[in-house]
């Protein structure tokens, strides 16, 4: 995953099928105003726990946008980057199995697709359960991901599936609950985004078992 090498920036083409920049134009209690937003694809997202172990299951990759966010902050060049400081593994990141609504099938397929192809077990749809939907990106893209909850046993596994399809490189990893819980003490840092974190402690407030 992280044999990560000659990185460097580009233009955005035109014809991206994920990221569409624009400038919205508006008039607000009579004053012209405008906001740079960006279009981008709906997306779910999968709480998976295994009843079989009770674990909790995610994945991690390599997001280039963290690593950016990370080098930029610190005023770093594509061309000048010390890979021994900023090495490629502060970017992998701890995520719910999750993926874009980019196909013409139910919400509910995607999911049950997503948990597939990055995790590797086979659940029905009528054990993929809908829990919320909400906005992301609300100052650049406010794009509405779902989350969805699935329970999955160690017969729902399928060898040959996870992690990832194509060219994705994607690590499936389980988290027993106290270990998870541990992610959202105070002080915690962690490479996460914000839906991963509420994902987690909706579990932890309505799934979890009792004793724990």
């Amino acid at each position: 995953m992280n044999n990560i090498t000659d990185i460097h920036y580009g233009p955005l083409p035109a014809d991206s099928p994920y990221v569409k920049p624009f400038r919205f134009h508006y008039t607000q209690n009579g004053k012209q105003k405008s906001w740079d937003l960006l279009k981008v694809h709906d997306s779910v997202s999968i709480v998976i726990f295994n009843v079989t172990r009770r674990k909790l299951v995610f994945v991690k990759q390599f997001r280039p946008a963290v690593y950016h966010g990370i080098i930029s902050g610190d005023g770093v060049e594509p061309g000048s980057i010390d890979m021994k400081k900023y090495p490629p593994e502060i970017a992998v990141t701890m995520e719910l199995c999750a993926g874009i609504i980019d196909k013409p099938i139910s919400i509910v397929e995607i999911a049950r697709e997503e948990i597939l192809e990055e995790c590797g077990y086979d659940v029905p749809v009528d054990r993929i359960e809908q829990i919320i939907r909400y906005r992301s990106g609300v100052g650049t893209s406010g794009a509405e991901q779902t989350l969805f909850y699935t329970e999955v046993t160690d017969a729902d596994k399928v060898s040959t599936a996870g992690g990832g399809v194509d060219d994705e490189i994607i690590d499936v990893v389980e988290y027993g609950i106290e270990e998870a819980r541990q992610l959202t003490a105070k002080g915690t840092v962690i490479t996460s985004p914000p839906s991963f974190l509420f994902g987690l402690m909706w579990f932890l407030a309505n799934r979890a078992p009792k004793d724990a």
